[in-house]
C-alpha cells in the first residue's frame, strides 16, 4: 500500500519540518509555497493608509509518499511535533491511499516506482 501525506504548515516552520523529516530518514518530499486560510480567516493590515483584509495567508505544503501505515504514523508525528505552535493557523495534515504510481523514466509502477525514494 502506498500512502500520500500532505501537510500545510506555517511558512516559518519550513526548516523545522524539513529537519524533522530528515531526522526520521524521509528521502522523498515535494514542497510548494501555497496560500490559504482556515478558521483564523486571515488578518487586517494597513496598506497605504487604508485597512485591508488579508484573507489568504502564505503557507508551505509538504507532500510525502510512504509505503506503510507505520511510516504514515511516523511522518505525521514528526510533522505535527515540528509544526505545532499551539496557536490557530498551525495548519493541517491529510493522508490518503494512492491508487497508482508510475515512474516516467522506467515505466515501473506501484511500490517499484517509488523504490529509490523509499530505500
Amino acid at each position: 500500500m502506498l500512502i500520500k501525506i500532505e501537510a500545510i504548515v506555517r511558512e516559518e516552520k519550513f526548516e523545522e519540518v524539513k529537519d524533522a523529516l530528515r531526522q526520521i530518514e524521509v528521502n522523498g518530499i515535494t514542497v510548494s509555497q501555497v496560500m490559504g486560510c482556515g478558521a483564523q480567516r486571515g488578518y487586517r493590515e494597513i496598506v497605504r493608509g487604508s485597512e485591508v483584509d488579508i484573507v489568504l495567508l502564505p503557507k508551505v505544503k509538504f507532500e510525502i509518499v510512504v509505503s506503510s501505515e507505520e511510516w504514515e504514523a511516523k511522518v505525521i508525528d514528526a510533522i505535527r511535533t515540528a509544526a505545532c505552535t499551539g496557536e490557530m493557523g498551525d495548519g493541517k495534515i491529510f493522508s490518503y491511499e494512492i491508487r497508482s504510481a508510475l515512474k516516467i523514466r522506467t515505466g515501473e509502477t506501484g511500490y517499484d516506482a517509488l523504490q529509490s525514494m523509499l530505500d
